[in-house]
């Protein structure tokens, strides 16, 4: 195994030595001080990220899902912005998919020594039926996880697109994924603790990955959520100022077209802008798999031949 001292993310920060002889506000000036580097850090990695995104909107397209899969604080970032796409975006609970080693129950308590199989990590992805419609994009900031690792391997042999997510530089995990996107976040405030910087930096590619990829994909008008979840009173709320927003019509008339598309607000956006019916609306965006400007330029081409024009606003 890699000796875990070697890399940066284990090494002491000379920055915060004697941290725990400093006042409140010394700490966090510090800690905000070292946090100030993750944002440069991520942008330095846009190219790989666009890579990144590209290749997974081409096997989205293609019928294929992503996974996220970590240990420890890797894990819980992957499945929280997997557990955040359907609610943000409509889409289905299968499309993106987080696992973390330790299952459920390492979600709140933690089970550390998860992350030592790889034969788990090949254990876990099994039951998912991998493809190379796939993409596995396996997260650990040492970028030696044996879990993760041993995830990629057995995605890689069944044709999957793997990415590896780190904060180290010439990791396994690097020469295992078929891309590897790498923040340097550099030494944590506290020597090891990965669930800081390294932690910061994760988040912020993981929201990158997901909220690009999604609006590629055309789960977004301009920059509306158009798909998002009406669970509770705020959501609802936002959904229809969303909605009036978006059309450009008034609130009484986005509430009809909304209660005619049984309340999706994809259908009733391509209604109001095509001035199409709720029929029409709904199969142009099947027909274009939920996107919306694509389903909305064929709803106003099939006015014509369905007759189904109304006007809306």
């Amino acid at each position: 195994m890699r000796n875990r001292g070697l890399v940066a993310t284990e090494q002491r920060n000379p920055r915060s030595r004697n941290l725990d002889q400093k006042s409140t506000r010394e700490i966090l000036r510090i800690i905000n001080s070292e946090d100030a580097v993750v944002a440069r850090a991520v942008g330095r990695e846009i190219p790989r990220i666009t890579r990144a995104v590209d290749e997974i909107v081409a096997r989205l397209r293609n019928g294929g899902r992503l996974f996220y899969i970590g240990a420890g604080t890797s894990g819980r970032l992957g499945v929280l912005d997997a557990s955040e796409v359907p609610p943000t975006f409509g889409v289905e609970r299968s499309l993106v998919q987080g696992i973390i080693a330790g299952g459920n129950a390492a979600l709140t308590t933690s089970i550390e020594g998860a992350e030592d199989h790889p034969e788990q990590g090949t254990r876990d992805l099994r039951g998912r039926e991998l493809s190379a419609k796939d993409t596995v994009i396996g997260i650990a900031a040492s970028g030696s996880t044996p879990y993760v690792l041993g995830a990629l391997k057995f995605a890689r042999s069944r044709g999957a697109y793997t990415i590896g997510l780190t904060t180290n530089r010439n990791t396994l995990l690097s020469h295992i994924a078929d891309l590897t996107i790498a923040p340097i976040t550099g030494r944590e405030v506290i020597a090891g603790s990965t669930r800081m910087k390294s932690g910061t930096a994760q988040k912020m590619v993981l929201n990158m990955i997901s909220t690009a990829t999604m609006t590629r994909l055309g789960y977004i008008y301009d920059n509306w959520m158009i798909g998002v979840a009406k669970t509770n009173v705020k959501l609802c709320r936002r959904a229809l100022r969303n909605l009036r927003e978006a059309s450009g019509t008034t609130e009484q008339r986005a509430e009809e077209a909304l209660r005619e598309a049984r309340g999706n607000l994809r259908v009733a956006l391509v209604m109001l802008k095509s001035g199409s019916d709720a029929q029409t609306a709904r199969r142009a965006l099947a027909a274009q798999r939920g996107d919306v400007r694509k389903a909305l330029a064929s709803a106003k081409r099939a006015l014509p031949a369905t007759g189904s024009r109304r006007r809306h606003g």
